[in-house]
């Protein structure tokens, strides 16, 4: 996931130089172990941000550092602590004494299929994810998730399935794989999750009647002018058409709002 070229020791904390050695306003330095070795850090700065003060540059695993994109699960202890923790390196802070631990991507089987024909039924997904059954009810794939998802009750739900309820209990997941690497069943449970979700939407939730009114509309070519018109414009132009544009105003009420310019909606 990352790497540095500085040399350290175990048993002499660090602090980068450079700019990055400028500590914030009012911040101390605390110790964390990074892979087993120390560092002093920044007590403000999130796992991510310490690690590149650090002198670590992340190559992998950065993604979208706000928390959604689930590529930079971690994995940590507090000094005399015996429980392992859990979270997203871009939003968990340092603390003093923490041993941490970066993970790739955890190898988990994605079963294949056409969401075209699998059809709405519980079994489909039993079929495709059988090692939904080995689940022993142990709940340390609930406690590793870094979104406080329910993991074991949306693979309960699936067992038993409801695929409404293991869908919505699901909604939030983002795929980091941190459940499956605790499970003792070894079930992909974020893949049979994304499964249900799309059965879900597929098959059991009813269509959107303004939904199918805007397809009919694309389909129908009302927006080809428009999109025309945009791809003839130059840089310059878009830019200025985009700082001008009529914006939504803040906490509007939803649905109560429509532009000055409808001609497009």
């Amino acid at each position: 996931m990352c790497e540095t070229n500085q040399k350290t020791t175990k048993t002499t904390p660090r602090v980068a130089t450079g700019d990055r050695a400028i500590l914030p306003e009012g911040a101390k330095a605390i110790p964390v172990y990074i892979m087993g070795k120390m560092y002093e850090v920044p007590e403000t700065l999130t796992i991510m941000k310490a690690m590149e003060f650090a002198g670590f540059k992340f190559l992998r695993g950065a993604g979208c550092r706000g928390g959604i994109c689930g590529a930079c699960p971690t994995v940590y202890r507090m000094a005399g602590d015996y429980k392992l923790h859990f979270g997203l390196a871009c939003q968990t802070v340092v603390a003093a004494d923490m041993y941490l631990a970066q993970i790739p991507f955890y190898p988990a089987n994605r079963a294949g299929f056409n969401i075209e024909v699998i059809g709405g039924l519980p079994e489909a997904i039993h079929a495709l994810y059988p090692e939904l059954f080995r689940c022993v009810a142990c709940n340390q794939c609930t406690k590793a998730c870094p979104m406080d998802v329910d993991v074991l009750g949306y693979i309960s739900a699936l067992k038993q399935g409801n695929i409404e309820r293991a869908a919505r209990l699901s909604f939030d997941c983002i795929q980091c794989g941190l459940c499956a690497s605790r499970c003792m069943g070894e079930i992909p449970q974020y893949h049979a999750a994304q499964l249900a979700r799309r059965v879900f939407g597929k098959y059991i939730l009813p269509q959107a009647e303004h939904l199918k009114a805007r397809v009919a509309a694309i389909e129908g070519g009302k927006y080809e002018t428009m999109l025309n018109d945009l791809s003839a414009m130059s840089k310059e132009e878009l830019e200025k058409r985009y700082v001008e544009r009529e914006r939504e105003p803040d906490f509007t009420e939803r649905g109560s709002w429509q532009p000055k310019e409808t001609r497009y909606l």
